[in-house]
């Protein structure tokens, strides 16, 4: 089935439609920044241009980057405070006229699509999605069900901040890190995942997950590491898939 599939991101905005049933984009991925400063009325503003851009009315499936229940913003993660209490599907709705959006977090749906039509099929017990990017994004499976907003990236590490601010990509831009200094940090959280979790199985995703190569050298977790198929298209595809399921 031909879908619509939007990634809200921390600094960007990705869009595409999607096959649901392969994973295959049948459009070209089109992508916006995020807006800085990242309100509700400027994202939405943001949405309305990749749902026009894509000419799209009807069903638009969407991973949202923090805690979402049942379409609404549960917490700000890494977007502006004004986002916590916002019920993100009748915002994107009112500013999209003809649509009906689903809302998801981010980690989720990209997990969603690779435990469906990735590298996750198959896999069985406790399967654990990790997104690498403005923050440490984390989607829990038990025997290919999901258990939602599972937030492993907001861990407590030092000075009372999340373990992402220490550990994701963008710390490594922000601190100008060498990959190998970086990756450090982030074998630093597999590894107190596999101590709290005792996953069977991780999976990889975003945007430097394509650079597994030069980091992967250093990690020193036991658990298996699979890099996701879809790579930093996983988001999309997962929230084209979840849009299609529960718009019946």
């Amino acid at each position: 089935m031909k879908q619509l599939g939007i990634d809200v991101g921390g600094s960007g905005i990705k869009g595409a439609i999607v096959d649901t049933e392969t994973g295959e984009l049948l459009s070209e991925r089109h992508r916006i920044p995020t807006p800085k400063p990242s309100t509700p009325k400027a994202v939405a503003k943001t949405i309305r241009e990749m749902v026009d851009w894509f000419e799209w009315k009807g069903v638009v499936g969407c991973s949202f980057p923090t805690v979402v229940l049942n379409g609404k913003c549960k917490e700000i993660g890494n977007l502006d405070k004004k986002w916590k209490g916002v019920q993100i599907d009748a915002l994107f709705e009112a500013n999209c006229p003809g649509t009906t959006f689903h809302v998801a977090n981010d980690a989720d749906l990209a997990g969603v699509a690779e435990m469906i039509l990735g590298v996750g099929k198959g896999l069985k017990r406790k399967v654990i999605m990790v997104t690498i990017g403005t923050g440490l994004g984390s989607g829990l499976f038990y025997n290919s069900v999901l258990v939602p907003n599972f937030e492993l990236g907001r861990i407590f590490h030092t000075n009372g901040l999340p373990i992402e601010f220490y550990a994701a990509d963008s710390a490594r831009k922000k601190e100008e890190l060498s990959m190998k200094e970086w990756a450090k940090r982030f074998d630093f959280f597999l590894n107190h995942i596999d101590r709290v979790c005792s996953p069977d199985h991780y999976i990889l995703g975003g945007g430097i997950s394509k650079r597994y190569e030069e980091f992967g050298k250093y990690l020193t977790s036991k658990t298996p590491i699979k890099l996701a198929k879809f790579r930093n298209n996983a988001g999309i595809i997962g929230a084209a898939i979840f849009a299609v399921t529960n718009d019946k």
